[in-house]
């Protein structure tokens, strides 16, 4: 047998950590998986020494009371995986936990790769020294990354997402309404506050705002909420009990996002995956996110590019708008969405340039993992 380790912080990387464990089980069934991880690469087989929410922490200010406790679990993790002496490691995301983990593991002379670039274009760009000094191999899930890797002699390899592989190119949004029982609606509209809890507490109150003030201005229009967990769905139910406006069609699921997606005619999402995710379903969007004041003003300072959301990154410019802090507000919200709703000519460059992504992210993600991956464990 062989043992993999893996490590995942968060609801995107275990998504990619399960989609991994799949493909590599697909060739090899001497593999064992173990680390921490998530419901999904649980599912796969992989067995976690804590549960991965642990790793889940919104906002530089928010980590800093916490990192006592990371600081605690991160060393208690590296010599769980030291004693179970794997055969190779993959970091997935969570760069900030998983890279000092790399480090240690890649003196000891166990081979390393790290699954998704951190956002060094964006911001941090100082990182590609102690990069270097933490891996063997980047996998790359956006195509510019990977020069930005050779220029610094980093072996790196640009594998795509394996979303854009699982999400068909023209997706078909009645079917997604008749698996979600929705029969009458003018309107769909999604909102998606994130998945963490912090996420959730930030943005329940906001979104229920701005859906009682859409629901003012058009008719028969439904709301869809999916979260990623019961602790999520009490939060927003809890904010949900305080309104009491009683024309609100809305509906909370427990999963279900890509369905809420694709059976949508817009999408209210707070940054992260779910804006590619809501991409490569074609679908209309506003991005969201709003965190501490202080978080917000140490993430202002660190930023080197004018935009946060993943669709704005991959065109390099403007095109999903983006209501961020102060500026998410239930009024905002609901003029631009009432714009993105009026402007026909808007969604059908929309579809255009989605599109255009999902041909760039599409690359047989699985054949990209193995061809690397089990390089590293024959």
């Amino acid at each position: 047998m062989k043992t993999i380790a893996l490590v995942a912080g968060e609801s995107s990387g275990d998504l990619l950590g399960s989609h991994l464990i799949r493909s590599l089980k697909s060739r090899r069934s001497d593999l064992t998986f173990i680390g921490v991880a998530g419901p999904r690469m649980a599912k796969e087989g992989a067995s976690s020494y804590f549960p991965m929410e642990e790793l889940s922490v919104r906002g530089y200010f928010e980590a800093f009371r916490k990192l006592f406790h990371l600081f605690t679990l991160r060393k208690n993790l590296l010599n769980q995986i030291l004693k179970a002496k794997p055969d190779l490691f993959i970091g997935i995301d969570a760069p900030d936990f998983n890279f000092w983990i790399e480090r240690q593991l890649k003196k000891k002379g166990i081979p390393v790769i790290h699954y998704v670039s951190p956002s060094i274009w964006a911001w941090r760009r100082n990182r590609l020294k102690k990069i270097k000094k933490s891996i063997d191999h980047m996998l790359t899930i956006f195509p510019f990354e990977k020069n930005i890797y050779t220029k610094a002699h980093i072996q790196a390899t640009f594998v795509g997402h394996p979303l854009a592989d699982m999400i068909p190119l023209l997706p078909n949004k009645k079917k997604a309404q008749a698996k979600l029982k929705i029969i009458k609606a003018t309107k769909v509209i999604a909102l998606l506050p994130g998945s963490r809890q912090g996420e959730v507490k930030w943005h329940a109150e906001l979104l229920i705002d701005s859906a009682i003030e859409l629901s003012k201005k058009i008719p028969d229009v439904k709301f869809l909420v999916p979260l990623p967990t019961r602790e999520t769905h009490m939060i927003f139910s809890k904010a949900l009990f305080k309104n009491t406006y009683a024309e609100l069609d809305i509906q909370l699921l427990i999963g279900h996002a890509s369905d809420a997606i694709n059976a949508s005619d817009l999408v209210i999402v707070a940054s992260g995956t779910a804006t590619l995710e809501t991409a490569l379903y074609k679908k209309p969007m506003i991005v969201i996110y709003k965190m501490s004041s202080m978080s917000w003003e140490i993430l202002k300072r660190m930023r080197y590019l004018p935009y946060i959301s993943l669709p704005n990154i991959l065109l390099n410019k403007f095109l999903v708008p983006e209501l961020l802090q102060n500026d998410a507000t239930p009024e905002n919200i609901t003029n631009k969405a009432l714009d993105i709703l009026k402007d026909a000519s808007y969604r059908r460059n929309l579809l255009i340039q989605f599109t255009k992504i999902h041909h760039q992210l599409k690359q047989n993600t699985s054949y990209r993992l193995n061809k690397i991956i089990l390089k590293f464990i024959k």
